[in-house]
């Protein structure tokens, strides 16, 4: 009994470490926008077999991308105290040419899925998301310029049409109008977590929007996309869908632009974390009732 306990527990922390490596939250949150996609789409319904599909190929994708991000950034993690205990920063993982071969070869995979269940739409979409979060966000952008969430928060907009295309081609108005909605909401959301912790970008030198221009002009920032957002969020209203959406948008937006205006009044940590959570809370709100709303 007590020689296998160091083993059973050195297991699960790997597991637990190989989890955190492929960032799976995230690719939770980016596979629900695919499916938000997908539901706002006119067409013919997909099978179970092409819905897994679908649905595995972006989460799959999206975990690669984000096994990347950090293994490109193995260098800089450990700067940062929101970072430093990931496993290649931790050295838990050891960082080799191995990990890019499984990286690539899973997106590879996702794609080639999405291509054979789908169609080539969607394997191009399902493509993009990982390749703009994996080398336009971070190797050419992040170290580079405070534009580097603005241009990488197309991940999420092309897991949207992904989602559309899987059932027609031709992508409809809602479709691409929650594409761009996906595209507001990285900026605002990003940047109060990089208030939050502007400090720890300013050590590892990344030039995020706080550390570019201060906590007090990004939170106007913030306020001012957020708004831009909102508004954009309405749009799909004049296309088809109704009260339920209008209920999680208005709801959600309404809770988002009370805290970061909020932010704006008082800027620091912990209202930059509320705004940050604020904006989660809308996105969601804004998917959930969009599907609910097309579909039932």
């Amino acid at each position: 009994m007590e020689s296998t306990l160091p083993t059973t527990r050195s297991t699960a922390f790997s597991i637990r470490a190989i989890l955190g490596l492929f960032k799976l939250r995230i690719g939770v949150v980016i596979t629900f926008t695919a499916l938000a996609g997908l539901s706002v789409s006119s067409g013919p319904s997909l099978s179970l077999v092409q819905l897994l599909t679908l649905t595995l190929a972006v989460l799959v994708s999206s975990a690669s991308a984000g096994a990347f991000n950090q293994y490109y950034e193995h260098d800089i993690d450990p700067l940062m105290s929101r970072t430093r205990q990931r496993p290649f920063a931790t050295g838990e993982i050891k960082h080799g040419p191995v990990w890019l071969l499984v990286i690539f070869g899973l997106m590879a995979v996702s794609v080639a899925a999405a291509w054979l269940a789908l169609n080539a739409w969607a394997a191009l979409f399902t493509f993009l998301g990982a390749f703009f979060y994996a080398i336009v966000y971070t190797v050419w952008l992040k170290r580079r310029t405070w534009l580097n969430i603005v241009f990488g928060g197309l991940a999420g907009s092309w897991a949207v049409l992904a989602g559309a295309t899987a059932v027609d081609p031709q992508v409809g108005a809602v479709p691409l109008i929650l594409a761009f909605v996906l595209f507001l909401w990285t900026p605002p959301h990003f940047w109060s977590l990089a208030i939050a912790y502007r400090e720890d970008y300013a050590a590892a030198g990344v030039p995020m929007l706080p550390v570019v221009v201060g906590d007090q002009r990004a939170a106007k920032a913030i306020f001012g996309s957020t708004l831009l957002l909102v508004a954009t969020s309405l749009l799909p209203l004049a296309f088809g869908l109704g009260a339920i959406y209008f209920a999680g948008a208005g709801i959600g937006g309404f809770l988002f632009i009370q805290k970061a205006w909020r932010l704006v009044q008082n800027t620091n940590r912990q209202t930059a974390m509320t705004c940050f959570h604020a904006s989660l809370a809308q996105l969601t709100l804004v998917l959930t009732a969009a599907i609910i709303d097309a579909r039932f």
